[in-house]
């Protein structure tokens, strides 16, 4: 640490919470592929979208939301977490609120208009 130059300390008090940060954004995108590939849906997109179908989805849903607002709360004590827990606390609680209200009986696939 003797040898570093003065100039490069904010360079990396900058560049190590970035890279938690794609790190953790990584996770959560594979964590959402294999959830796709599991309950059988065509694209990561079309999981996100539709209503939870099963028990398991509606569990699965939860969990997201979970993990979505941990790292948010983590959020609070390192900033750019908040970025990362964003996306599982949105599409997680949608999926619930979806569940919540029935709306599982349509999917939003089938209505262009949905």
């Amino acid at each position: 640490m003797e040898n570093l130059p003065y100039f490069l300390l904010p360079g990396l008090f900058l560049l190590v919470p970035m890279c938690i940060v794609f790190g953790a954004i990584a996770l959560i995108w594979v964590s959402l592929k294999q959830r796709t590939r599991r309950f059988g849906y065509a694209s990561t997109g079309a999981y996100l979208r539709a209503a939870p179908r099963s028990d398991a989805e509606k569990r699965d849903a939860a969990d997201l939301a979970l993990k979505g607002l941990v790292v948010c709360v983590l959020g609070q004590l390192f900033g750019p977490f908040v970025l990362a827990g964003l996306i599982p606390l949105f599409y997680g609680g949608r999926k619930l609120v979806y569940a919540s209200m029935g709306l599982g009986l349509v999917d939003d696939a089938d209505q262009p208009e949905a």
